[in-house]
């Protein structure tokens, strides 16, 4: 299957409860990330996490279900048509 460039958008709720498991899942797919930024908003306890990757459908499905997965987490995906 062929890799594809795209992003995932990462809502988190409850900061001090997710994010620690958020980052723990991303640091198992480090080798497919590009790129990564986070932005905290410490007053409401919400963080937004954005991370361009180079995966095959499969692996990002395998991603965003292993993070949505997670209480407190919304995440969105979107890949290029072609490699």
């Amino acid at each position: 299957m062929e890799k594809r460039l795209g992003f995932v958008g990462i809502i988190i709720d409850d900061r001090k409860e997710a994010a620690p498991k958020v980052n723990k899942v991303l640091t198992e797919y480090g080798d497919a990330i590009l790129a990564r930024m986070g932005l905290p908003h410490v007053k409401r306890d919400h963080s937004v996490i954005t991370i361009i990757v180079d995966m095959t459908t499969d692996e990002v499905g395998e991603l965003t279900g292993r993070l949505g997965a997670i209480p407190h987490v919304s995440v969105k995906s979107a890949l290029g048509k072609s490699a």
